[in-house]
């Protein structure tokens, strides 16, 4: 019998690492292999938080490389950026990601069936950059909806209708059958050449059944791919069908810190000063050093907190070609008093307006774009 192997991938941020603690103390059953990508452009609270994991888990996670960069004797992003003659990512152009992140986890998992667990909150709507090999399946257990978009989909799709109405009327009956059957055989609009269901339709299906009842739809579902060849068809059951459980953000760092694993340092706040004024500042993911999703504030952190690491940032810049971490903006540029002072005053304008709604949390302020870029390096 084909064994599905369950993996979590450890990104350095917060919510990968409570990903792991979670399911490591709510399913012990669950036989959980964790890795981790390094791009050898990490910061040091990354390597620190590993450890940390590594001791309260009880087991090793993991370090992949990419085999060539690794032969090479260089660290993968260097390799990389040598391979790609100074073309730096992007937000259009992911070669990092692809290159150090997915391509290493998805030779790790090779082409036997697994779940890959993702850290994604219950607070964002967002799926992220994930691998798309028909043997690995994306399980979000942070949020009410635990399956992939493209898993509900298929489920939700108007050709099978039938199958998830007579599927139902094996778990339920009488009221409760009439009202999810209503529900479920709404038809979805079709756009576009490909006919492809109208997405607001879909998201308003699935929410009402998942309102109805979470745990009789995660059964549901599980049933259908039971028909299918996805990974989780390989097994008998799951115990995270029987969980409802929603975890946002206040969850995630309670769980760290509860744990005793504590938060990664770069996501503690500092003040800075501006005009007379505080503000405060820190890192609101984490991933390299010098990220290109970084916003403007996050760069002047890196440049006074850690400015070896904005120096060596600047020697992967080539203003000539067009080589920049931002656009149009050199980290050069950055370094002007006047533009660093305007960044700031910029920012603790926003920070001021952010906090007249009652945010929270600090990387609410910091990054309104945290749902930006590529889970394997952020969660």
């Amino acid at each position: 019998m084909t064994k599905l192997r369950h993996v979590i991938g450890i990104s350095g941020g917060k919510d990968s690492a409570a990903l792991a603690i979670h399911l490591r103390d709510k399913y012990p059953k669950l036989e959980l292999i964790y890795y981790f990508c390094d791009t050898g452009k990490e910061l040091d609270e990354t390597y620190q938080l590993i450890e940390s994991l590594e001791g309260y888990l009880g087991k090793p996670i993991t370090k992949l490389e990419s085999e060539e960069a690794a032969q090479s004797g260089k660290n993968p992003f260097d390799f990389y950026y040598n391979s790609y003659k100074g073309y730096l990512p992007n937000n259009v152009a992911r070669w990092c990601t692809r290159k150090m992140k997915l391509e290493p986890f998805e030779k790790f998992v090779g082409d036997s069936p697994a779940v890959s667990y993702v850290g994604i909150r219950g607070d964002e709507d967002r799926e992220g950059y994930i691998s798309t090999k028909s043997n690995i399946q994306s399980i979000f257990p942070f949020r009410k909806n635990i399956w992939s978009e493209e898993v509900i989909t298929s489920v939700l799709s108007n050709s099978n209708r039938n199958e998830i109405s007579d599927i139902y009327a094996t778990l339920i009956n009488g009221s409760d059958l009439d009202r999810v059957t209503s529900v479920v055989n709404k038809e979805l609009r079709l756009f576009g050449r490909n006919q492809e269901p109208k997405r607001t339709d879909m998201m308003d299906k699935l929410d009402t059944l998942l309102y109805v009842d979470v745990v009789t739809f995660n059964h549901v579902v599980f049933k259908f791919l039971k028909t299918r060849n996805y990974p989780l068809s390989f097994e008998e059951d799951y115990p995270l069908l029987n969980d409802g459980q929603v975890l946002v953000r206040d969850d995630i760092f309670k769980i760290l810190r509860d744990s005793g694993v504590g938060v990664p340092g770069y996501y503690e706040k500092l003040d800075y000063e501006v005009n007379g004024e505080i503000g405060q500042y820190a890192r609101s993911r984490s991933g390299c050093y010098f990220c290109f999703f970084q916003q403007k504030i996050e760069w002047v952190w890196l440049y006074e907190q850690h400015p070896d690491l904005y120096q060596q940032a600047m020697e992967y810049e080539n203003e000539k070609e067009g080589f920049t971490w931002n656009q149009h903006e050199s980290l050069q540029d950055l370094l002007n008093p006047r533009r660093m002072k305007q960044i700031k005053a910029d920012h603790l304008k926003r920070m001021n307006k952010e906090k007249s709604k009652g945010s929270k949390f600090l990387i609410d302020i910091l990054d309104d774009t945290e749902s930006e870029g590529c889970t394997a390096c952020f969660i």
